[in-house]
């Protein structure tokens, strides 16, 4: 009975285990697609990965996003305004999800020229109807070493 309880238990942590580190993959992927959706201005899948009460806080909250303002960005972009980003990569992320929150942090180097500029992130995403949707996400400049 020990043994069999044991085997049970282990199957289950198992289980569990692939079934977070499987969300964990997912999420950002979701998160990823978020960073090709603003350096693309993708309308639709910014449409549709924004929480309807978005926040978006830039730097020391000079500038507060909401939904309407990401996306209208995104559309102006798509009909003809200038916009100097070239490139936005990714780098050491880290996923953390408790129930239906997740979380993903790291550094997002945005290259709008002369020179890349490094961001701190970190945005808060919310399973909803099986979903993720961006519902928050905080930037910080990170100063060049001088």
């Amino acid at each position: 009975m020990k043994t069999l309880l044991t085997t049970s238990f282990l199957i289950l942590s198992i289980h569990w285990f692939a079934v977070g580190q499987t969300q964990n993959e997912q999420l950002l992927q979701v998160d990823l697609g978020w960073e090709k959706a603003l350096l693309e201005s993708d309308v639709a899948f910014l449409e549709n990965l924004l929480a309807d009460k978005f926040v978006w806080v830039h730097n020391h909250a000079g500038q507060i996003d909401g939904k309407e303002a990401a996306v209208g960005r995104a559309k102006r972009i798509k009909a003809g305004q200038a916009d100097d980003t070239k490139n936005r990569t990714s780098r050491d992320q880290q996923v953390v999800i408790v129930g239906t929150t997740g979380v993903v942090s790291g550094y997002t180097v945005v290259d709008r020229g002369p020179s890349p500029t490094t961001y701190h992130f970190m945005r808060t995403y919310a399973l909803v109807d099986g979903q993720w949707k961006l519902l928050a996400n905080h930037t910080m400049a990170i100063p060049e070493e001088e």
